[in-house]
């Protein structure tokens, strides 16, 4: 006998805030009277670290710390053992979203080595012969926004041959000059990252003018800390060989889920940057990186 369990939340969205009531309706779609022996509804909030493959073995100590950590854990009796009518039935649910003790809800994130992570599961008891039934949603939390105001702080660049850290043979790279801003380094999440650059002059012809955010996710404790950079969007801003003295806008939008407000504590920190990439026709690769505060107002 086929039978269908759903869980639908209230909100669209699914994004709620520490304090809201989590709420929505578990759906059963059966074509005849169901036997079950009670349906449950467990709310969980977890955090899971990752150690990246080079770090490893290297401190023996980071097993430890790199347990998942419990936010939030609830559960709840939504019905008794029983019987449920043919058709469709609609049992409705809603959890506080308190921490217990001083445990601080972060936002939901999905990262390599860090993931932030909140779900609802309803399980479905049935008898020995029938298989259990069970379905997971995820919900978002965000954090609640800042009440002070963020005061965007614009940062000027000048990028030459002569700025370049990293160079083994500086007299080998081509001459260029490129300058530009971006409008803040702290930003608001919901808001898109701007600015400009501007090609005053390349000796060398541009192939690619990229833009690439990068999430910076340290896991570890006071033994050790690994530190580990990875890509999460590149954006193409200009290609080929650009008018120079042009100015060409920045514009970023930061995804939802990839990125989250900058988030430090005392067994992970998850933070961001964004280079800006310029690729020369001779294959040179000039990187220009700048790290972002992101915050929600």
């Amino acid at each position: 006998m086929s039978v269908t369990l759903d869980i639908r939340l209230k909100r669209a969205n699914k994004v709620y805030h520490e304090g809201e009531a989590v709420s929505g309706v578990i759906v059963l779609v059966c074509k005849e009277a169901l036997q079950h022996h009670g349906i449950t509804l467990n709310m969980e909030g977890v955090v899971n670290l990752q150690l990246s493959s080079k770090s490893v073995g290297v401190f023996e100590a980071f097993y430890n710390s790199v347990k998942p950590i419990q936010l939030i854990s609830s559960n709840i009796e939504v019905a008794k053992a029983g019987k449920i009518p043919g058709g469709k039935t609609e049992i409705p649910f809603e959890f506080p979203l308190i921490t217990k003790g001083n445990k601080v809800l972060y936002e939901t994130y999905h990262g390599v080595f860090v993931n932030i992570q909140y779900t609802l599961r309803c399980d479905m008891k049935r008898s020995l012969l029938a298989k259990d039934l069970s379905r997971n949603c995820e919900f978002i939390v965000h954090c609640q926004p800042q009440k002070a105001k963020v005061v965007p702080t614009p940062v000027n660049f000048t990028i030459t041959p002569d700025t370049l850290q990293n160079t083994r043979e500086r007299s080998s790279l081509p001459k260029f000059l490129v300058r530009g801003h971006l409008d803040a380094t702290n930003c608001v999440i919901s808001q898109p990252l701007t600015g400009e650059v501007v090609v005053e002059n390349s000796d060398v012809p541009i192939k690619s003018i990229e833009l690439q955010l990068v999430r910076v996710e340290t896991c570890g404790c006071a033994e050790g800390y690994a530190r580990d950079a990875t890509e999460i969007q590149n954006i193409q801003i200009a290609e080929g060989d650009v008018c120079h003295s042009l100015s060409i806008p920045i514009y970023m939008v930061f995804p939802r889920l990839f990125t989250c407000p900058t988030l430090e504590t005392t067994n992970f920190k998850v933070e961001f940057e964004v280079n800006v990439v310029i690729m020369l026709h001779d294959d040179h690769l000039i990187t220009e990186n700048f790290p972002l505060k992101l915050c929600r107002v």
